[in-house]
């Protein structure tokens, strides 16, 4: 049984967060173009991986969207370490709110919809 709803919203979600990642990086740039970097290279090193970041999200949301189970298993991936990011940043005080929320919440929300569309795809037709 196929999961095109689940597959389609799953996909949106990560490639929502592709997109952040991607304004984030362009958000750097232009720091790093108004001499906001302590450290070039480390500026540099920072925006390309999350350049990298923001493709491989952008590769699992259309893997997901065409039913690969190598992209759901690297957006679960994904997923569980921007869990593990937004629970961490609760330990800074004071406590950035916005983005324990804004990073939490879609994680927990494309997680169930990736392991929702993982068992719908792969449900056993009654016999």
């Amino acid at each position: 049984m196929r999961s095109p709803g689940l597959a389609l919203a799953a996909s949106a979600v990560l490639a929502a967060e592709g997109a952040a990642l991607i304004v984030f990086a362009l958000i750097e740039l232009v720091g790093l173009g108004a001499g906001d970097a302590a450290s070039l290279p480390t500026a540099l090193a920072l925006i390309v991986l999350t350049l990298l970041g923001a493709a491989a999200l952008i590769a699992f949301a259309i893997g997901t969207r065409t039913g690969r189970s190598w992209a759901r298993s690297g957006g679960v991936v994904f997923q569980v370490l921007a869990i593990a990011l937004a629970l961490a940043s609760l330990t800074l005080q004071p406590v950035a709110w916005a983005f324990t929320v804004g990073v939490g919440l879609p994680s927990l929300l494309c997680f169930a919809l990736l392991i929702a569309s993982t068992r719908a795809e792969n449900e056993r037709p009654a016999e």
